[in-house]
């Protein structure tokens, strides 16, 4: 007997193994960095829960959420961008959550009750030294000033990145002066905006205009790169911290929420939790350029200590996010295609 019992707790002792094997959380993400590799590896290497992910382009994943319904195998909606994530919010696809964890280690600004931020990109001022004045672009509402005619390039104003700095503009600024800005700044294109961040950088070292707007991890990834091309590039080109006597520079965020159909709920938020770890967010800086949303997680990369510390805007990501959509009419209204 003592034998049937001791093989029948092994034996339960290996399904239960096998079950917690069997764990699973499923991503949708519209994050495309291979440096997110290792952070999902490192995850499941600490909790035994395998990650299952699709990706695709943000449109497309919440369309495919919305599409599945209650039948979806999704547990986190993972995108960038607070304009996205508020897009989602507004859809209804996530639930809150409820962990004090999270609640300790993300800053109140950079979380909503319904999703939070895990990583922070700026949006800065990068111009051309032989070409501009640097008393000319200290702040984002300086790009409007008709000094800087045909100097301006930046991507698309449909773009979410853009849209997002409209929005903090439009909740700091209110509506007629954001206004009257995205006139001005359109009056002040070097050209029709088309192309990424990069594009604007190679733009402006080239000298087709002298001031550009652009993430800051865009900058950063071209200030670590050893190609001569990027070399060259960035010894062409200054990076302005905008509006550091003022309300402060742009912040914005990649970010995730738990969706409110979701399977395997107890185990997105461990993986929520897990992004918040030290070990996740130095991933996301020295991967990926971006500054880490935990004050405590410990700060390695050359490029971003290189471009040093700045007054961020810190205003509540839940205030301007919902914003953006408001920009998108006034950027219409502008010219700002």
């Amino acid at each position: 007997m003592k034998t049937l019992a001791f093989t029948l707790t092994a034996a339960a002792a290996l399904l239960g193994a096998a079950a917690a094997q069997a764990q699973v959380v499923n991503l949708y993400t519209a994050r495309h960095y291979q440096t997110d590799e290792a952070l999902y590896a490192n995850f499941t290497k600490e909790t035994g829960i395998k990650i299952n992910r699709i990706e695709g382009k943000e449109d497309e994943l919440l369309e495919r959420i919305k599409n599945e319904g209650a039948s979806s195998p999704a547990d986190v909606f993972i995108t960038v961008d607070a304009s996205r994530l508020e897009l989602a919010d507004k859809a209804g696809v996530f639930q809150p959550v409820q962990s004090k964890a999270l609640e300790a280690r993300v800053p109140a600004n950079l979380r909503t009750p319904n999703w939070l931020a895990f990583s922070t990109r700026a949006r800065v001022i990068v111009y051309n030294t032989k070409a501009v004045n640097p008393e000319w672009v200290q702040t984002y509402e300086d790009l409007a000033n008709p000094r800087l005619k045909s100097q301006i390039c930046v991507r698309s104003g449909s773009h979410p990145y853009n849209l997002s700095l409209g929005a903090a503009l439009l909740t700091h600024d209110g509506e007629a002066k954001t206004e009257a800005w995205a006139k001005g700044l359109v009056a002040n294109f070097a050209r029709a905006p088309k192309g990424g961040d990069t594009d604007q950088l190679r733009a402006v070292a080239a000298g087709e205009c002298g001031v550009a707007i652009a993430n800051s991890y865009y900058v950063a990834r071209m200030m670590r790169s050893t190609k001569p091309e990027d070399v060259k590039d960035m010894a062409a080109l200054t990076v302005v911290w905008p509006n550091q006597k003022s309300w402060g520079t742009h912040v914005n965020v990649s970010g995730a929420g738990v969706l409110k159909t979701a399977p395997n709920k107890a185990n997105a938020v461990k993986f929520l939790e897990y992004l918040a770890s030290d070990t996740a967010q130095i991933y996301f800086a020295d991967g990926n350029n971006e500054w880490p949303v935990v004050k405590s997680a410990a700060l390695k990369n050359p490029a971003l200590e290189k471009l040093g510390p700045f007054k961020a805007d810190e205003l509540p990501v839940e205030k301007w996010a919902p914003n953006t959509a408001a920009a998108q009419k006034i950027f219409d209204r502008a010219g700002w295609r």
